[in-house]
């Protein structure tokens, strides 16, 4: 296997901060710790000692500097994660048991990336290796409604992980394709529309799969009405327009929920990608009496099939216009398998640039797409091969951790639950960076570098800064 060779460089920073201005004047001298990861060293997530901070005035354009501001607050984060579907879950249980444990530690132990977030697919979806549901055709009354595909893999894991998180567990699902028969093309693939004589019988489904959810002890967080309501998929998917979508929330599922007890699961509308999100946004919630079901609004980041970057202000613009609304960031992933790229740095910086510029845009959940796939980039009944954090080969043994892995890392490990976004700006369009600020007072800074030059940096609070270094294709972290 060919590796290509590339440079990453992962600071964070975590700092003990007092709530009043120019707490950093009186500590001249304190020092904050590094943490790097860095390919042409074949570093990754080293410790990398100690910088010290010192007086440092107003910065001159000449000097790069990553500003934060600790008095300016923002959004709280619920939490990061990733999916467990039935590809992750199917191939975890082909591996040999140590490794199973290893991958596990990897994610949810004490000394892994500290997910929190688990979200699953209700019916099957592409990362499935079959297509099924869980009820047999025209079963309207849903008496057959039996859990026994999701029992062989899929819970298992789900329950494995929950063990490892404990309180912090944030768990949600979401839905590809309702039964083919609800549906006007009579498929689980390709699209089609919920038929209006089923909004109802859909609607209790969703009850089911709580319902049976948690009387195996997954506790159920929230769901997201359909993933990717505007997409005509060979796989499962079904459309939505937002007024359609709007209609269902409004007279079928919410008060289906509120009226068996699950007031308190967070629904997400949209669960799509960026290019549409304030349209549905506005147009989804504009009525009242849908608005009062709808806790957040969840999106993907695969614009980039008609747009040559990701759509970061569309974020903003939702987030203004509904700040009583979360933003989740519910999936994402690299497409097009190859396992000789399993080491390319490429990966780990698409993370990085859609969580750190979707954080400063108002995000409050992060969800990465599969947290385990095999060594051909599935199994996907469709062919639709990804790349995910860690590769497993079922035919080996072996565990791979890619960039995506530790890029993630260098955010979910040290930005933790209920921290809340802090200020924060870069005067360099090389380095892209967002800050937070922990519970227990710790500040979390994270700096990307993805240009290929070298950048000599200074992480400026009030006054005092820290001089730091930003390899070509890079991110940080620093703990003070």
């Amino acid at each position: 296997m060919r590796k290509l060779i590339v440079s990453c460089f992962v600071v964070g920073i975590v700092i003990n901060v007092s709530a009043q201005r120019n707490y950093w004047k009186k500590h001249e001298g304190k020092t904050a710790k590094v943490i790097l990861t860095h390919s042409k060293v074949n570093e990754r997530m080293a410790d990398k000692g100690a910088v010290k901070f010192e007086q440092f005035g107003q910065p001159k354009e000449t000097e790069a500097c990553i500003f934060v501001a600790p008095d300016f607050k923002y959004q709280k984060l619920i939490g990061i994660g990733g999916a467990i579907t039935d590809a992750s879950a199917e191939t975890f249980y082909k591996m040999p048991k140590n490794k199973q444990k290893e991958i596990l530690d990897a994610y949810f132990g004490k000394n892994g990336l500290g997910y929190t977030v688990v979200r699953t697919n209700m019916n099957s979806c592409d990362f499935s290796s079959d297509s099924y549901t869980y009820v047999e055709d025209n079963d309207t009354s849903l008496k057959t409604f039996n859990l026994a595909h999701d029992e062989k893999y899929k819970i298992p894991m789900i329950k494995e992980a929950q063990k490892a998180i404990g309180n912090n567990f944030t768990f949600y699902f979401s839905p590809w394709s309702p039964p083919a028969w609800m549906k006007s093309n009579k498929s689980l693939y390709k699209g089609g529309r919920l038929e209006n004589q089923y909004y109802q019988t859909w609607a209790d489904y969703y009850i089911k799969f709580i319902k049976e959810y948690e009387k195996r002890g997954i506790n159920v967080w929230g769901l997201t009405v359909q993933n990717e309501p505007m997409a005509t998929q060979s796989w499962e998917s079904c459309i939505y327009t937002a007024e359609e979508e709007g209609e269902f929330l409004k007279n079928n599922l919410g008060p289906t929920l509120w009226k068996n007890g699950f007031k308190d699961k967070k629904v997400m509308i949209w669960d799509h990608n960026r290019d549409l999100i304030y349209q549905r946004a506005t147009t989804t919630l504009s009525d009242p009496e849908t608005s009062k079901y709808a806790h957040g609004i969840g999106y993907h980041w695969y614009e980039t099939w008609n747009n040559k970057t990701q759509l970061f202000d569309n974020l903003a613009e939702t987030h203004r216009a509904f700040p009583d609304k979360f933003l989740a960031f519910t999936e994402g992933c690299k497409e097009q398998f190859a396992m000789d790229r399993i080491y390319d740095v490429s990966l780990g910086e698409l993370y990085s640039k859609n969580m750190l510029n979707d954080f400063n845009k108002g995000n409050a959940l992060w969800t990465d797409w599969n947290i385990l796939l095999d060594e051909t980039g599935g199994p996907n009944h469709k062919g639709n091969f990804c790349f995910a954090p860690i590769i497993a080969d079922t035919k080996t043994g072996e565990v791979f951790y890619t960039y995506e892995y530790y890029y993630i890392g260098h955010v979910s490990k040290y930005i933790k639950p209920n921290a809340q976004r802090i200020g924060s700006s870069s005067n360099r369009a090389a380095l892209t960076s967002s800050a937070f600020m922990n519970e227990n007072s710790q500040l979390v800074t994270v700096i990307m570098n993805d240009s290929d030059n070298d950048i000599e940096t200074n992480l400026w609070i009030e006054g005092m800064a820290a001089k730091l270094n930003a390899p070509a294709h890079s991110i940080q972290t620093v703990i003070l």
